[in-house]
């Protein structure tokens, strides 16, 4: 952005409504500020979960109730963030409470042995989302990591094609079209430019040599909830099948948005899947599976087999818990009804952004927020919007909303919790039209 566009009077104008937006916050939210404070004598920057700051101070919440959440100076806020997708049940969900406590009271946690309980869970998610073996880890991004190792002992290579806003966990992310500096095995991805471009992706993967694995979600996530077209996810499958690589789609967020994961409904046929969030029902999770030829190399009776530990792999809390979230709770009947439900809330946001620099993106449940100069509509690749970004208008709009009572996060991402009332859904499309409304001056293009 150059200088004489940041010094145009509608920029000037957004920087004063921010700047008020910013004071208003700080004075709001004093016990929190303290808090910060507090929390930086012990962690660095006052944080140990580094997307969850932000400037000048992040809130403390200290409780979560169904879909709601307090903070410190007790503001209620109709929870929209959804713990980045893994609350979609929300906070202490009544079948997950019984769960944990009949847990805890009838088997203990880690045992550290072999439970019924592990094999139980991995029969539902083998036969929910078409797998023929599955493994347990802690979470998205130790699925991701051993997933890969398992595609590089299979294959007997080592390099990785992966997309331009990328996020495949916290040692593995690509938002700037580059491996981030704390990503593992740097110099062993290769990352294709643009994401939804068919044509590059080919071009990209067929000229990798010793090609283990291709990587790929079927919506970025943290890149902004955009989704992938089927022709191109299924021509990557393509290309990487023609150099005989694993093709493995991460599925950690997007599972959610189909009754057997979105692999499954757009016929991907993926060799590895990758899965966390929501799957342990609110706990730490993570798995991967696929392909038995595959999975084999985890397979310990086997001569040369890789091994894969972890002490709260099969930790008998979330594996129950697990079972419980996915075969009671969030079933197939309703991943359908709540990702219609989500679908029709961002077309109401859609319809009152119309003309505005505010574009949405996302599919089902996950939902993404953009300010733009433009107010570009069709957004298939997050290059597209990065030089015409406005995050001055983004902020300000966080900061709106959460004096509106709606938590989100502060990068325009709205994962939906299945409780949610369809008044507060109203309510927020709303506010979201009084925001525009009232910054018209800024937010008409």
């Amino acid at each position: 952005m150059t200088s004489n566009t940041v010094s145009s009077p509608n920029h000037q104008a957004a920087q004063a409504a921010l700047g008020a937006a910013k004071a208003r916050f700080i004075a709001n939210n004093p016990l929190s500020k303290a808090q910060h404070e507090l929390a930086a004598g012990a962690l660095p920057g006052g944080n140990t979960r580094s997307i969850l700051h932000t400037s000048p101070f992040p809130l403390a919440m200290k409780q979560g109730k169904d879909s709601y959440v307090w903070d410190l100076d007790n503001h209620k806020y109709v929870d929209f963030v959804g713990e980045l997708s893994a609350g979609l049940l929300g906070h202490s969900h009544p079948a997950i409470y019984r769960t944990i406590h009949h847990t805890l009271t009838e088997t203990g946690l880690s045992l550290g042995a072999t439970t019924t309980h592990e094999h139980a869970y991995a029969e539902l998610l083998c036969a929910r989302f078409r797998l023929d073996r599955v493994r347990m880890a802690n979470s998205g991004t130790e699925a991701n990591l051993h997933a890969l190792a398992a595609a590089r002992h299979h294959t007997g290579r080592r390099r990785v094609v992966v997309f331009s806003g990328a996020y495949h966990g916290a040692v593995l992310s690509f938002g700037d079209g580059v491996a981030a500096p704390n990503t593992v095995d740097r110099e062993e991805f290769v990352v294709v430019p643009r994401y939804n471009d068919l044509e590059m992706a080919r071009r990209v993967i067929a000229g990798v040599e010793d090609l283990a694995a291709v990587l790929v979600e079927p919506v970025q996530g943290a890149g902004g909830c955009i989704v992938g077209g089927r022709e191109f996810l299924v021509g990557v499958r393509e290309a990487a099948r023609e150099k005989g690589a694993v093709f493995i789609l991460d599925e950690v967020m997007t599972s959610r948005l189909a009754p057997r994961g979105l692999g499954v409904e757009m016929g991907l046929e993926p060799d590895l899947v990758t899965l966390g969030k929501y799957l342990g029902g609110g706990l730490a999770f993570g798995a991967f599976g696929g392909r038995e030829e595959v999975m084999r190399v985890y397979d310990p009776r086997v001569a040369g087999s890789l091994p894969h530990s972890g002490t709260f792999n099969n930790n008998t809390l979330v594996m129950a818990v697990g079972k419980t979230a996915l075969g009671e709770v969030y079933t197939p009947e309703v991943c359908v009804e709540f990702n219609k439900k989500g679908d029709r809330f961002r077309d109401r946001l859609r319809e009152v952004a119309n003309g505005s620099r505010l574009s949405v993106t996302g599919k089902g449940s996950l939902i993404g927020l953009h300010f733009t100069e433009d107010g570009m509509q069709e957004i298939t690749c997050g290059e597209d919007v990065k030089e015409k970004a406005r995050p001055d208008l983004r902020d300000l709009f966080w900061f709106e909303m959460l004096e509106a009572g709606f938590w989100v996060t502060k990068r325009g991402f709205i994962a939906m919790i299945l409780g949610t009332p369809h008044e507060d859904l109203g309510d927020f499309v709303e506010a979201v039209k009084v925001f525009l409304e009232r910054h018209q001056a800024i937010l008409i293009v």
